[in-house]
This record gives C-alpha cells, sequence and structure tokens, in this order.
C-alpha cells in the first residue's frame, strides 16, 4: 500500500440490521424493534385519534432472543425500525463438552460457535440428542446475535 493511502476495512456487507417502516403497518407477529432490541410483536392496539395529534399505536413484544417482554408506544405515522431476521434450519451432529453445539446446514457446512440455550430449550437438546434422536435446530439470526430458538426432530434421517 502507498503511503498515505487510507485503507478502511469493515466487517460486515455495509447493509443495515433494520429498515423503517410506518407504525400502522406494523402487524402482530411481525418483528419490530423494541427499546433497541429485536421483538416478535405478541399484542398491539391503536387509540383513537386525540383532541392534539395523532392516533398512536401501542405495542407489546417478545425480545425473540432472550425473551424479555417490551412495550412502546407510538404514532401510527411515524417511522419504526424493523430488524432483519433471518431463519436458518442446521442438522445437530454434536454437543462439546463446553456447552457449544455443532451444527452441519444443508450445503454441509459445519459450525461450532452457538451454544446451547439456556432453559427448558436446553434441557430438551441435551435429553433428545443424549437419547440418540435426530434433530434440527432453529437458529434465528438478527442484529448481529444468533441463537437456536427451536429443534424438531429429523424425520429425514433415519438411523
Amino acid at each position: 500500500m502507498a503511503e498515505g493511502e487510507d485503507h478502511f476495512e469493515t466487517g460486515d456487507s455495509g447493509a443495515s440490521l433494520t429498515y423503517p417502516i410506518q407504525c400502522s403497518a406494523l402487524r402482530k407477529n411481525g418483528f419490530v424493534m423494541l427499546k433497541g432490541r429485536p421483538c416478535k410483536i405478541v399484542d398491539m392496539s391503536t387509540s383513537k385519534t386525540g383532541k392534539h395529534g395523532h392516533a398512536k399505536v401501542h405495542m407489546v413484544g417478545i425480545d425473540i432472543f432472550n425473551n424479555k417482554k417490551y412495550e412502546d408506544i407510538c404514532p401510527s405515522t411515524h417511522n419504526m425500525d424493523v430488524p432483519h431476521v433471518k431463519r436458518e434450519e442446521y442438522q445437530l451432529t454434536d454437543i462439546s463438552d463446553d456447552g457449544f453445539l455443532t451444527l452441519m446446514s444443508d450445503s454441509g457446512d459445519i459450525r461450532e460457535d452457538l451454544r446451547v440455550p439456556d432453559g427448558e430449550l436446553g434441557w430438551n437438546i441435551r435429553a433428545d440428542f443424549d437419547g440418540g434422536k435426530d434433530l434440527l435446530c432453529t437458529v434465528l439470526k438478527s442484529c448481529g446475535e444468533e441463537c437456536v430458538i427451536a429443534i424438531k426432530g429429523n424425520a429425514g434421517l433415519d438411523k
């Protein structure tokens, strides 16, 4: 590199983690950013237009990663950020002693960077895997975070 030449590195594609959408266009079971966290909308209601303003939308969302409940109120004409959410399924091939999952994609790529989730889901994964079941793990990715949110038996594989 020539002297004085600036070199910039970026860790992502430059695409935004969220996109704006008008509050009135949001729907139950959709996704929205509440208090800076990606949430699934579990309840929403719209109040009537007041004497001095806009109808307001009251939203209740559950964080897609930690299941915490968040609420927000926004004028129906304002924009809210909606997270880009990607859902992928991986075959579970192993669980390491230190709690990391070994997951294989449809294309055969292996990843070992996700931990066994906490709580009941984690216990179910360990119990089913130890019981010899073939499992598919559903991984949700949003806002730079990823985690396993669900498992199901893999009927496509016979031992």
